[in-house]
């Protein structure tokens, strides 16, 4: 899946992403006109106009892809910044084949396959709903009932619309099609059995259960760690009947290669310290450090060297809670006075 944004009469250049932007924040409450929507190619467009119930979903995916990316590069140097004002919302930074590149490509396609399978789930698209399909049988006190999430359904619509522009016998084709297979994957390593008790009083006489997809923060967490363990790679060039085709191979051959679920990039990333209208970096400047932390959220990696500042913040907080029969809380307001660090 690619985000960068550009108009029909355009050709696509190495490196642009998929017309997802905020232009599309209101997909689910506005009749979808496929044709308006800028830079889908045509396989998207035809299945866009073949499944526009689930387009909303689609969206809705790729937002809160972009939501867990926002949270999981919440302390580091590149933090997921997105650029109100410009179709390629994350700017020129998905341009190169780099690690950032390939985690914004996985959380993606994970997000759109997991809002696709919700949605079929709650009812919210008619064209799908529970799976039915290899539940195996029950386990010890309990049986099969509720809705078992189709994540089977959902990974088909992320592949089939994501994967739609990756169709190129280039390195980078390549590369977006492994992370966006590896974000779809983690969807099904990480379901889980959900169960439910029926019986007076609360009892468990009944146990149904049925398989769920986890909270999304979850997939978040999974990914990051495919993130910092992601394997760096080398393009090969092959001549075929079709013409030249690029593959990539492991660069370092004493490491274990990657698997399916693994990310993989092949360019290195930019330090992201000062702004580089060229990366897309906007630099670290005023950016909020935790001064007692050593890691990547800490001041002295944080600010990357340059040091910080140093204010004062009063905020006004509940305080003095009392808990009174029956049944409310009253508190009192304390203003509190912090310490805020932020980045030279």
């Amino acid at each position: 899946m690619r985000f960068r944004v550009y108009g029909l009469k355009r050709g696509p250049k190495r490196g642009q992403s998929l017309a997802v932007g905020h232009q599309y924040s209101s997909l689910g409450t506005q009749p979808i006109l496929c044709g308006s929507i800028p830079g889908l190619v045509p396989k998207q467009l035809r299945f866009c106009r073949n499944y526009v119930e689930i387009m909303p979903s689609v969206a809705e995916g790729v937002k809160i892809g972009i939501q867990e990316c926002q949270h999981q590069f919440r302390g580091r140097r590149w933090n997921c910044t997105t650029v109100n004002d410009n179709l390629a919302i994350f700017g020129p930074v998905l341009d190169k084949a780099t690690r950032e590149s390939a985690f914004v490509h996985a959380i993606a396609s994970a997000g759109v396959a997991f809002a696709v399978t919700r949605a079929c789930a709650d009812g919210s698209a008619t064209i799908c709903g529970c799976d039915t399909r290899h539940k195996g049988p029950p386990g010890e006190g309990w049986k099969w009932g509720g809705c078992s999430e189709d994540v089977d359904f959902g990974s088909m619509v992320s592949r089939e619309f994501a994967d739609a522009r990756e169709n190129r016998p280039d390195a980078r084709s390549a590369m977006n099609r492994h992370n966006n297979e590896a974000g779809r994957m983690s969807l099904n390593d990480n379901m889980f059995l959900k169960c439910k008790c029926h019986g007076l009083s609360g009892s468990c006489e009944v146990k149904t259960c049925w398989w769920s997809q986890p909270d999304f923060r979850v997939i978040g967490d999974y990914m990051k760690d495919k993130y910092d363990s992601a394997s760096e790679m080398v393009v090969e060039k092959h001549k075929e009947s079709r013409g030249w085709v690029e593959t990539l191979r492991p660069k370092y051959n004493y490491f274990k290669p990657p698997t399916e679920r693994d990310l993989v990039y092949y360019e290195i990333s930019p330090n992201f310290c000062d702004p580089n209208p060229e990366t897309g970096s906007f630099g670290t400047r005023d950016r909020i450090c935790n001064l007692t932390s050593h890691g990547i959220d800490g001041c002295d990696l944080l600010c990357c060297g340059r040091g910080h500042n140093t204010r004062t913040e009063k905020r006004k907080e509940k305080c003095h809670c009392i808990f009174h029969w029956c049944c409310y809380v009253s508190c009192q307001e304390c203003v509190r006075v912090y310490d805020v660090h932020t980045c030279k």
